[in-house]
């Protein structure tokens, strides 16, 4: 009974010296809410399932359907990898390789996109060489994939890098004790082991790709993804336009937040 009353006691005298952090925090939570609230009280204006079943609108969601999953698997393939090699090695140029992979993070997805085209535009060697044999890799579904890999690709590497930072070394020295080579060691000790974090890196990869406008703008303005084609609605319509489509989208980000909190929290800087 004493212990409970003295546990009481001292939250009791915590509360005024949390006080204002706990107004500030409410006020950046509510600003956090009002914009959701205030869209979804606009729902009720539009007609979802008609914006939703028109011919651009199905095709924006097939075209971000189909290239949001690629560029999610080949961030993936090529992220975890370099995660891997991130969290277990030191070498020359590793800050500068740590820094490629945020780079993305902080430059604007318009000069991202920017950079893109003077990589691979039309009017570049690569872009060049690719559209002698047939291949665009501007305004086509494969520029999309690019814009999107390129924004999107630093979550997995991050979020996989302080997975495996996470992991205790001795269990992958007792794997090759065992006679178990690196690439066995990686793929049956690693990787199960940081399996949450990779999984949760692969989910918010997905919802940057999904929800990729900036970049894609840039480099793949049509054929029209769903952010782009929100755009144009917009431009054409005012907000009540986009809300079909915005709320699909917001949907999605649910359900990425609810994988992401299945999965377990998520490192949002490289841990050093």
């Amino acid at each position: 009974m004493s212990l409970a009353r003295s546990t009481s006691t001292r939250e009791s005298s915590r509360l005024p010296e949390l006080l204002v952090p706990v107004v500030l925090g409410g006020l950046i939570l509510v600003y956090f809410a009002l914009p959701f609230v205030a869209f979804l009280a606009r729902t009720g204006t539009a007609d979802l399932l008609a914006g939703l079943s028109s011919p651009e609108a199905q095709v924006a969601i097939r075209n971000s359907l189909l290239t949001a999953p690629v560029s999610t698997a080949i961030a993936t393939v090529f992220g975890v990898p370099l995660a891997y090699v991130l969290a277990r090695s030191t070498f020359v140029g590793k800050r500068l390789v740590e820094a490629l992979v945020v780079l993305p993070l902080i430059v604007p997805p318009v000069v991202g996109g920017a950079m893109i085209l003077t990589a691979v535009g039309r009017f570049t060697p690569i872009g060049s060489a690719a559209a002698a044999v047939g291949i665009s890799l501007t305004d086509s579904l494969l520029g999309v994939i690019l814009a999107q890999t390129f924004v999107s690709a630093p979550f997995v590497v991050i979020t996989a890098r302080a997975g495996f930072g996470a992991v205790d070394e001795r269990l992958e020295q007792a794997s090759r004790s065992l006679g178990y080579g690196p690439l066995a060691t990686f793929w049956n000790v690693s990787v199960p082991l940081s399996r949450g974090a990779i999984l949760a890196g692969i989910v918010l990869t997905f919802a940057r790709a999904i929800g990729e406008f900036g970049a894609t703008m840039m480099v793949a303005y049509n054929p029209r993804t769903m952010p782009t084609r929100i755009w144009v609605d917009f431009i054409a319509g005012g907000i009540d336009a986009i809300v079909p489509l915005a709320l699909a989208l917001l949907a999605i980000t649910l359900l990425v937040l609810a994988a992401v909190q299945r999965f377990g929290r998520v490192p949002t800087v490289i841990d050093r």
